[in-house]
């Protein structure tokens, strides 16, 4: 008889190294290849552009009663579909308790369901490449930009819609067909949905791939060549990319792991925010419109309608609300070398939208223009500091636009900027850390602790790690 210290062979057989090495070092060669096997980076503007010739696509606002199975409903005023499906705009009421009081109002996207936002990637000549698509958004400033292999939500893919199939959806939510490198919840911005999470999943196919003429393969290091380009790379591939399991660089940072958990748990626990739907008729400070839902100053963004026909969706025709953000907002990063390892400066930040209150965002997370009337210890810290970088203390600047399916040319500046003891000092003020960028990676590999707008910034970080301009 065996003892019970004893165990079959056949339990140890079937264990599984509980981490593989193997997977973080091929994504760093493919870090490292500034050229894929099918698509030379040099060619990839002909390439979009070709697509965009190649489908019919028009974007034109409308008003609220030319919308086609949307309407306002009589007892709330809330914008719904008439399927009870795919997302509505509600009112959001938010209070917070953390030293002053605050309380606003404002409109929020209530979609309960949780998206898909998934990349294939596969093995071409020993390296890793991953399958992109050039997907047009309603939003999007240039209509057409590189998007997940699947961006859909459950409405989407189950053909709520009664659309076409989502291509490659199969890899995603059919078990054997792909070996899973990445699967984590996040959420999205959470000044503008309420509770929205997405499933970013990194799935490794097995077999061949039929390639779509809309899709196309890339490496690491060509995505973060177009990281540095405007516009290109959109906010879902953005944060799938930031899920990229890569080496670590070095286990020193000026906090441990156990200490920085600790600090943002406590940044958790000291703030009191209750966040309540809400009626969006006679939403206090802002007021519906023929063709606009406005905030009484002007401020923070719009609700707007369009009439959308694209000839490369699943769908090729439809009207639908979306947020109209005011002016061009400014993200950022201030980074230092503490002890030769390079950190950024963290911001505990409170969004009405989110699911657990807090999570890490960046330094700087603003819209300049809503803030324009604010001074001295009123304005937003750090972000005078970022406005005013001079050239040589910025090592990373692009414009990328936000979710284009939700969001009407919503777009930011994304920043890193280089700064010093004095403009930000090592024991920075409350609800702000210091972390390495390594700790930011291991921190995604969980949902809700680190916003939308950081995972853009981690995954141009590690595009400047490889790629400098």
């Amino acid at each position: 008889m065996l003892s019970p210290l004893t165990k079959p062979a056949a339990d140890a057989a079937a264990l599984r190294p509980r981490h593989d090495p193997s997977v973080n070092d091929r994504m760093a060669a493919s870090a490292a290849a500034a050229s894929g096997v099918a698509l030379r980076t040099e060619d990839f503007t002909q390439w979009l552009e070709g697509r965009r010739r190649a489908h019919r696509f028009q974007v034109d606002r409308i008003a609220f009663d030319e919308l086609d199975g949307w309407s306002f409903e009589e007892s709330t005023g809330n914008l719904v579909h008439r399927s009870g499906r795919f997302f509505s705009v509600e009112g959001l009421h938010v209070t917070t308790e953390e030293g002053a009081h605050r309380e606003w109002h404002q409109p929020i996207i209530n979609q309960p369901e949780v998206g898909i936002l998934g990349i294939l990637v596969k093995e071409f000549d020993g390296v890793l490449h991953f399958l992109l698509q050039a997907k047009m958004e309603p939003g999007n400033p240039n209509l057409l930009q590189l998007s997940p292999t699947v961006q859909a939500t459950r409405s989407n893919y189950t053909k709520v819609h009664r659309g076409t199939d989502v291509k490659y959806i199969e890899y995603f939510t059919q078990p054997g067909r792909g070996r899973v490198i990445a699967d984590v919840l996040q959420s999205e911005h959470g000044s503008w949905f309420f509770h929205k999470s997405n499933r970013n999943m990194i799935v490794e196919a097995v077999g061949e791939v039929p390639l779509d003429e809309d899709f196309c393969w890339l490496t690491l290091g060509q995505i973060g060549q177009l990281l540095h380009r405007d516009n290109v790379v959109n906010m879902d591939s953005r944060t799938v990319l930031a899920c990229v399991p890569l080496p670590g660089a070095g286990e020193d940072a000026l906090l441990s792991d156990v200490a920085l958990l600790s600090w943002f748990t406590a940044e958790r626990s000291r703030h009191d925010v209750h966040a309540e739907r809400v009626p969006l008729a006679g939403l206090p400070g802002w007021t519906r419109g023929a063709s606009a839902i406005s905030h009484d100053a002007g401020r923070y963004f719009d609700v707007v309608a369009v009439s959308v026909q694209a000839g490369s969706r699943e769908v090729s025709g439809w009207t639908q609300p979306l947020f109209e953000p005011h002016g061009l907002g400014v993200t950022a990063f201030l980074t230092r070398r503490i002890g030769g390892v390079r950190h950024v400066l963290a911001h505990a930040r409170v969004e009405g939208g989110f699911l657990d209150t807090v999570e890490l965002g960046p330094t700087v997370q603003y819209t300049p223009g809503n803030h324009a009337h604010l001074t001295g210890e009123d304005r937003p810290p750090f972000l005078d500091l970022v406005l005013a970088a001079d050239r040589s203390r910025i090592s990373y600047e692009a414009v990328h636009s936000e979710e284009g399916g939700r969001f009407l040319n919503a777009e930011s500046r994304y920043l890193l900027v280089e700064a010093d003891e004095e403009q930000a000092p090592l024991t920075p003020p409350a609800g702000f850390q210091w972390v390495t960028p390594a700790q930011l990676t291991a921190l995604v590999q969980h949902g809700h602790y680190v916003n939308v707008q950081a995972r853009t910034l981690l995954a141009c970080l590690n595009a400047t790690a490889v790629h400098t301009r």
